[in-house]
């Protein structure tokens, strides 16, 4: 039997030569062994930067002629340690009974001072945030609370994220007279802070704010960063305007310290951000686009980093970073003459048994011996322990051969925060 030869309709026809060629991909790509999504259509788009060398570390150059010394205590109603009220009379003014962190920041002549998760009648471990327009810390800070119509603190409210323990503000700036905040997020025990955010306040006194982008959740979950003019630092990839100077680390107290840095001007940007990637065989810093790419601003053969503060101090003309760590024990000072290093090797500013913390200011564990009675109510059996130095850029004091440092301090037991100082004398090498 002769069959006739079956016409196919236009539409046909292009069904079919789609199917081909759909299975002609299939096969090249079944080959290659790549999955569609690893097909790079343009490599010259996405071009490998090159990574150069974590920058060694050098003897120290300045003498702690004074170790950390605590001025007085911030937070609550009543200094155990003294035996007198507080300054700040922080249950009585504004119902806030204990807190944590301290994060300033200047707005001309006001200091916003961020602090963590706050025990208090709003609960539910919400962060508050005070001012001051005091600028002598000598004698102490005279603070005020953002707070509602009653006096009552008033957290920090940010759109679209979670804000309950362990979810802190870290940093804060005033950049083109508008308030920036840096909020850590996505607490999961055991991941402790899983992210970072940039907020911006919406106008309102610095009640509530608005996510703009999520930074980080590799190495810059902490953050400390410093306003700078471009054109003085010749290696920045930034010439001119202001620019930002980005001290991170990345999983909780068990970091490297990392850098990087972008224009103020785009601090909304997130793709603007430059991310330090080591120094070049010539001893210039690399900035990459990528945050991968990150290399430490200094090997830590024990990562241990969390908190941490970075400052330039304009009287010694050094970069002063602070950072909690158990080795060695207690708050660590490193300084430098550029952000990208060489950092010297650390040295202990404040020791909480040297300098007098432990069995003064700081909880020792009844367990271990009763020498203080400065503990929270049923917490008699559990240590304090020192972290969050975070600098007052702004207050310090000093000349060209020494300086006068001013921080904030975390203790844990009891849960308040202190004002510090110490003593810096640059070496005559």
């Amino acid at each position: 039997m002769i069959r006739k030869k079956k016409n196919f309709s236009p539409l046909q026809k292009l069904e079919f030569l789609n199917f081909i060629v759909a299975m002609a991909l299939v096969m090249v790509i079944a080959c290659s062994g790549d999955s569609p999504e690893e097909i790079d259509p343009d490599p010259v788009d996405n071009p490998s930067e090159p990574v150069g060398n974590i920058p060694a570390t050098t003897a120290p150059d300045v003498t702690i002629t004074v170790p950390g010394t605590k001025i007085c205590q911030l937070i609550g109603d009543y200094d155990k340690e003294r035996n007198i009220p507080t300054q700040n009379q922080t249950s009585t003014r504004f119902r806030l009974n204990a807190t944590d962190l301290g994060v300033p920041f200047q707005d001309g002549t006001k200091t916003w001072i961020l602090f963590g998760d706050t025990w208090g009648q709003v609960g539910e471990d919400r962060d508050a945030i005070a001012y001051t327009t005091d600028s002598d810390p000598e004698d102490g800070l005279s603070l005020d609370f953002v707070a509602d119509q009653y006096g009552i603190y008033h957290p920090v409210q940010i759109d679209g994220i979670s804000q309950g323990a362990f979810e802190v503000p870290v940093e804060g700036l005033i950049v083109n007279n508008k308030k920036y905040v840096y909020h850590t997020t996505g607490y999961k025990p055991p991941v402790v802070m899983e992210r970072s955010v940039l907020t911006r306040s919406n106008n309102d006194g610095g009640k509530t704010f608005s996510h703009l982008y999520d930074l980080s959740d590799n190495y810059f979950i902490n953050v400390s960063i410093v306003k700078v003019a471009s054109s003085e630092w010749e290696a920045l990839p930034q010439t001119d305007g202001e620019g930002l100077i980005i001290m991170g680390s990345g999983k909780y107290r068990e970091s490297q310290v990392y850098l990087a840095c972008q224009p103020a001007s785009d601090i909304e940007n997130k793709s603007a951000i430059r991310y330090f990637a080591g120094l070049d065989k010539n001893g210039k810093p690399l900035w990459n686009k990528k945050e991968s790419d990150s290399l430490p601003v200094f090997d830590l053969d024990q990562p241990g980093v969390g908190e941490l503060s970075l400052s330039y101090n304009s009287f010694i003309k050094r970069w002063i970073l602070l950072y909690n760590i158990g080795s060695p024990r207690g708050i660590n000072i490193r300084t430098a003459k550029f952000p990208w290093g060489p950092w010297t090797e650390p040295q202990v500013i404040f020791e909480p048994w040297r300098d007098g913390g432990y069995c003064h200011f700081m909880h020792t564990s009844y367990e271990n011996r009763q020498c203080d009675n400065v503990h929270d109510a049923g917490r008699q059996n559990e240590w304090g322990g020192e972290y969050g130095p975070y600098q007052f850029e702004h207050f310090a004091t000093g000349d060209n051969q020494s300086t006068t440092i001013y921080f904030t301090l975390s203790t844990w037991n009891p849960y308040t925060v202190v004002l510090m100082k110490a003593g810096l004398r640059l070496d005559a090498n």
